[in-house]
């Protein structure tokens, strides 16, 4: 739901990875292209990049408000 600040597995910070590499997905460039172009080499890392799904806002929807 919030964007993983680091790798769940081995600990690499990964947060200030999420933004460039989600622009240049959306652009139409293929994903492990890009990771390796962050120097993602990491099994681990690169599956928490692209796994990660943004659910912050559909969260949002459900928030009780007193």
């Amino acid at each position: 739901m919030i964007i993983p600040i680091r790798c769940f597995t081995c600990g690499r910070p990964l947060g200030h990875l999420h933004a460039p590499f989600k622009r240049r997905v959306l652009a139409g460039e293929h994903p492990a292209q890009v990771l390796d172009s962050l120097g993602v080499k990491r099994y681990c890392c690169r599956r928490t990049l692209m796994a990660h799904v943004d659910w912050i806002d559909d969260v949002l929807l459900y928030e009780r408000r007193s």
